[in-house]
């Protein structure tokens, strides 16, 4: 790259901090309002610079590459999940694509008890009758919910996030259960005291609690499918901070109304914002809006990692979190 300084483009708002330091380094064009950039400002954006630090609201498609022409040199997302670039197609291009592993994921792990503790303990609805004043005193039945000690926790994906789960979830007393495509060695799966399922059907068959932390690929997409999701116990409960296309959405919502599954946690969805009104309606389910990474210690170490990747970058090295095709 030439010596000048590079032209980034950020296509939502950082934190003051991260913001900052990019226009210290860089010629950084910052977006404001904090609003979602149309497919049409995305393009031209990506014609105009050398460098776009894209966020997991911007869908970065081949087609929208392919008219990115001959300036783009890296796409620098600031998030962990990169299922929004066709980093193949940006490859071939030339482009290369880097994101912000590991910075995420006591953050998620901590919201992945919350909405446990928030589903089985019932406390949304404990919640609900309070603001609304009709709390009328204590009584020994009311608002029963469930004890996490002792209770079985089949992780979906025990990578980092899931590892952090597991360790948590231990300290509440849960017996840790486990599916992933590799088995962890010997020493890790010792020291998280967790049980390894080769089946994932005979692991979902016999758990108290699922937490979904795998990411969203061609093979996870609708993991938990209609049949799958039959085979819970009426009294397990589902907890999803990974991504909402690895759970059929409809197939969970009739299993929750029909009383086949217990309750669910969410913190991200199959269609984005795009709710289905039956699963907001519901008791037995808590909703919150894809906050699991939302602290703000997260987001400037993510800023920070987006900073060190295009400074490696434009000091002609490869970007130490660079994502290569075909290791997702």
């Amino acid at each position: 790259m030439p010596a000048t300084r590079l032209t980034v483009v950020v296509t939502r708002r950082l934190p003051e901090p991260v913001e900052t330091r990019l226009m210290e380094l860089f010629d950084v064009e910052l977006r404001d309002p904090d609003t979602r950039m149309s497919r049409e400002e995305l393009a031209a954006a990506m014609r105009r610079c050398d460098v776009l630090v894209p966020t997991i609201t911007d869908q970065i498609d081949a087609g929208l590459i392919a008219q990115a022409g001959d300036r783009l040199k890296l796409i620098a997302s600031f998030g962990a999940g990169v299922d929004h670039i066709d980093v193949a197609t940006a490859r071939q291009r030339g482009i290369l694509v880097s994101n912000t592993p590991g910075v995420v994921t006591e953050d998620t792990a901590d919201m992945t008890m919350a909405l446990i503790l928030g589903v089985t303990r019932r406390i949304p609805e404990g919640l609900r009758v309070m603001q609304a004043g009709e709390w009328e005193g204590w009584s020994p039945m009311a608002f029963l919910g469930g004890r996490l000690g002792g209770r079985r926790l089949g992780i979906l994906g025990m990578g980092r996030i899931g590892q952090a789960v597991a360790r948590r979830a231990r300290a509440f007393g849960c017996q840790v259960h486990y599916h992933n495509r590799r088995r962890l060695r010997p020493e890790v799966e010792g020291e998280l005291e967790a049980t390894y399922w080769e089946s994932l059907d005979q692991m979902i068959a016999r758990m108290d609690i699922i937490s979904v932390n795998c990411p969203h690929t061609p093979s996870t997409f609708h993991l938990l499918n209609a049949r799958r999701l039959k085979l819970l116990k009426p009294s397990a409960v589902i907890v999803n901070t990974s991504r909402g296309e690895v759970i059929d959405e409809n197939a969970l919502t009739r299993g929750l109304k029909a009383g086949d599954i217990a309750g669910a946690g969410l913190d991200v969805y199959e269609h984005g914002t795009e709710i289905s009104p039956e699963l907001r309606a519901l008791p037995n389910v808590v909703l919150l809006p894809h906050m699991g990474s939302a602290t703000i210690e997260g987001r400037i170490e993510q800023g920070e990692k987006v900073i060190i990747n295009i400074k490696t970058f434009a000091d002609g090295h490869r970007p130490p979190d660079q994502v290569v095709p075909g290791m997702l």
